[in-house]
C-alpha cells in the first residue's frame, strides 16, 4: 500500500519536482481518484439496492415497500458503505497531511450523522404515508406523532454536530440543555402545545381528516385534510385552504358535522313567512272546496267531524265564525306541508319531519320546514331543498295565504 499511495510522489520525485510538490500533488491525484471510486460505488449500490426493493415490492402485496421507493430510502442507505469506504482510505489519500486527515474525519463523522438522519426521516415518510392507508388510522392525526418524533430526531442530530464540533461530552451538552429548558419551552410552546393538542383530538375523536367542520373564528368551513402539530388545514368549499393553530381545536368552539354525515341525512331548515292579514278562519265552503287537495281531504273531514261535535255539544253560535272552534287556512296549509314532506322520496323518514310555526316577526309568520334530506351531497341537497320550496311557495295561494314581500323601504323603516 506504501507503494501505491507513494507512486505519484516517487514519479514526480523522479521527474525532478520539489518534494512539497510532488507530496501535494500525490494527495491531490489520490483524492481525486478515490471520490471517483466512492461516486461509482455508491452509484452501483444505489441503483442494485433500488432494483431489489423495487422487485420485491412487485411480488408483496403491502404498500410499505412501495413507499419506502418513494421516500428514497434505499437511495440514503446507499450512501452508508462509501462512507465506510471512505473513512478506510482517509489513511491512504492523507498519509502525508496527518492535519488534513483528521479535518476530513471530522467532515465525514458530520456527514455520517447528516446521512442517519436522512435515512430515520426517510423512514418516518414511509411510516407516516402506510399509516394513512390503513382504513383504521387514516383519520388520525398520524402527522403530528410522526414530526414529534422527528422533532427529537433533528434535537439529536444537532446535539452530535454540536459535539463533534466542539468536543464537549454528550452528557455535557443535554445537562447544560436541561438548564436552558425555560427558553426551550418558549421556544417550543406551539410545538407542545400542538402535540398535547394531537393527543387530545385523537383520543376524544373529536376531528378526523376528512371531518367537515366550521369555525368562524379562523373563517373555516370544509373538511380537514391534514392535522399536524402546527396546524389544521381545512379547504374550505370555495377551495380555499385555512390554516388552525392545532390547540385552537381544544381551546376553541367549532362545529363538527360528522354527526350528520353518520345519521346518513342533511337537515333541512328553512321558512316562508305569512302574510298575516291573509291568515283566516275558514268557512264550510271553503273547507269544502279544500277537500278537494288529496293530501288533507282525510285530515279535513276528520278534524271538521270533531270540531263541528265539540261546537255542537257546547251550543257554540257558528253565525259567526269566531264563536267555538275552527280551521285556519293557516293550519290546513301547515297540514298539508307536512304531509307533502312526509311523502317525498327524497325525505329520510326515519328522521324528525315537522312543520312548525315559528315566532312572529315584523315581517310576518315564519312557517318553517324542519326535515332531514336522504342525499347529503351538497348539489343534490340544495336541489331538493329548492324542489321542496317550489312546491310549498307555489301551494300557498290555494290556501287563500300570501308570502310576505319585504321591499326595500320596508327593510329601511323597520
Amino acid at each position: 500500500m506504501n507503494e501505491f499511495n507513494h507512486y505519484i510522489y516517487n514519479y514526480l520525485i523522479d521527474a525532478g519536482q520539489s518534494e512539497v510538490l510532488a507530496k501535494y500533488l500525490n494527495m491531490l491525484v489520490l483524492l481525486i481518484v478515490f471520490a471517483v471510486i466512492l461516486f461509482v460505488v455508491d452509484f452501483i449500490l444505489r441503483k442494485i439496492i433500488l432494483q431489489l426493493i423495487t422487485k420485491m415490492s412487485v411480488k408483496t402485496n403491502t404498500k410499505f415497500d412501495d413507499y419506502l421507493v418513494k421516500h428514497k430510502t434505499p437511495r440514503n442507505l446507499a450512501h452508508i458503505i462509501p462512507l465506510i469506504i471512505a473513512f478506510k482510505l482517509l489513511p491512504v489519500v492523507f498519509v502525508d497531511f496527518p492535519k488534513f486527515e483528521s479535518g476530513m474525519e471530522l467532515l465525514l463523522k458530520l456527514y455520517g450523522v447528516f446521512v442517519t438522519m436522512w435515512i430515520i426521516r426517510s423512514v418516518l415518510h414511509t411510516f407516516r404515508s402506510f399509516f394513512k392507508d390503513l382504513d383504521n388510522l387514516k383519520d388520525k392525526p398520524i402527522d403530528s406523532y410522526i414530526q414529534v418524533v422527528m422533532l427529537f430526531m433533528w434535537i439529536i442530530g444537532i446535539a452530535f454536530f454540536f459535539v463533534l464540533l466542539t468536543g464537549v461530552e454528550l452528557i455535557k451538552f443535554f445537562t447544560t440543555l436541561g438548564a436552558a429548558s425555560a427558553i426551550l419551552l418558549l421556544i417550543f410552546k406551539d410545538t407542545i402545545l400542538g402535540f398535547v393538542a394531537s393527543i387530545q383530538v385523537a383520543i376524544n375523536d373529536t376531528v378526523r381528516i376528512g371531518d367537515w367542520i366550521t369555525m368562524e373564528k379562523y373563517g373555516a368551513d370544509g373538511d380537514v385534510v391534514e392535522i399536524n402539530l402546527a396546524a389544521v388545514k381545512v379547504q374550505n368549499w370555495d377551495k380555499t385552504i385555512t390554516t388552525i393553530p392545532t390547540y385552537a381545536l381544544i381551546s376553541d368552539s367549532f362545529k363538527n358535522w360528522r354527526g350528520m354525515s353518520d345519521s346518513g341525512g342533511r337537515r333541512i331548515k328553512r321558512s316562508v313567512i305569512i302574510k298575516p292579514s291573509s291568515i283566516k278562519f275558514l268557512t264550510p265552503e271553503e273547507v269544502e272546496n279544500l277537500k278537494l287537495i288529496q293530501r288533507v281531504t282525510d285530515y279535513l273531514n276528520e278534524r271538521q267531524a270533531e270540531i263541528d261535535s265539540f261546537n255542537k255539544e257546547n251550543k257554540r253560535d257558528k253565525s259567526i265564525l269566531l264563536n267555538g272552534r275552527n280551521l285556519t287556512n293557516f293550519g290546513v296549509l301547515r297540514k298539508y306541508i307536512e304531509t307533502f314532506i312526509e311523502g317525498h322520496p327524497d325525505i329520510k323518514k326515519d328522521m324528525t319531519i315537522m312543520t312548525r310555526q315559528l315566532e312572529p316577526t315584523v315581517y310576518g309568520f315564519p312557517l318553517e320546514i324542519y326535515a332531514f334530506s336522504s342525499d347529503q351531497r351538497w348539489k343534490n341537497y340544495e336541489s331538493i331543498m329548492a324542489d321542496i320550496f317550489d312546491h310549498v311557495i307555489a301551494a300557498v295561494p290555494y290556501f287563500g295565504l300570501e308570502i310576505m314581500e319585504v321591499t326595500t323601504l320596508d327593510v329601511k323603516s323597520s
